[in-house]
């Protein structure tokens, strides 16, 4: 049985242009108000997942920056892990590099990250890798932005904490996701699904996937696990 949801946001409940999907926001307040414990799991920023869990509806618990800072609830500690500095030290690297092709970078809300460092994907997340393969970063590419995460850091590190917190197994959570950095919290999880718009390799670990893309697809795999959650 499942007492938590654990749902990634872009791509997942919102659509590529990252507009959320008004239908996957009132599935979530029904969970909320059935005494599920949900929580959203991005590479956005703390105060962006603040403002997103008010919107929403849910009990404030977050993880941010892909693993990189989590709380518990509005009032909750900001729990941070991660090497911001390293981050930032590798992304100079590859900016001198695009400064020289004419390429600009441009940082995503540098002053509210705790723990890695984002940017737009406006270059090629492999040459990145290529830049920085002797860094002692993780190249994240989401489909929405590049970020650089220190190693042995991701969503799945920052669920087992979280997880532990809530005093919930990991194991009685459902998570839902769509790209790469979502595979190790899909896998950590009691059931991992994803929805049609997922990469192949997530699609190829989940235990289930959506015929339906985006916030469609996310009802759809609510749906297909909605008996299975306990009511508080």
């Amino acid at each position: 049985m499942l007492r938590a949801l654990l749902t990634d946001v872009d791509g997942t409940i919102t659509d590529q242009g990252r507009f959320l999907h008004t239908g996957a926001i009132a599935e979530i307040r029904k969970l909320v108000s059935r005494g599920v414990e949900v929580v959203l799991a991005s590479g956005n920023t703390a105060c962006f997942m603040d403002a997103l869990c008010r919107m929403i509806g849910t009990s404030g618990t977050f993880i941010g920056e892909n693993g990189g800072v989590y709380r518990i609830g509005f009032q909750g500690e900001l729990h941070i892990h991660g090497d911001k500095p390293a981050c930032l030290e590798a992304f100079q690297v590859i900016q001198e590099h695009y400064q020289e092709t004419g390429t600009p970078l441009h940082l995503l809300s540098p002053q509210y990250r705790y723990a890695d460092v984002a940017f737009s994907r406006t270059v090629p997340p492999e040459d990145v890798e290529k830049l920085l393969e002797d860094y002692d970063v993780l190249v994240i590419d989401t489909g929405f932005a590049i970020h650089l995460q220190a190693k042995g850091v991701n969503k799945a590190t920052a669920f087992m904490d979280l997880a532990n917190d809530l005093g919930i197994q990991p194991g009685e959570f459902l998570a839902i996701g769509d790209a790469i950095n979502d595979v190790e919290m899909l896998k950590a999880a009691g059931i991992g699904v994803t929805v049609a718009n997922g990469h192949p390799y997530v699609k190829a670990i989940a235990g289930f996937t959506a015929k339906n893309r985006y916030g469609d697809g996310f009802i759809e795999a609510l749906q297909e696990y909605s008996s299975h959650f306990l009511e508080r």
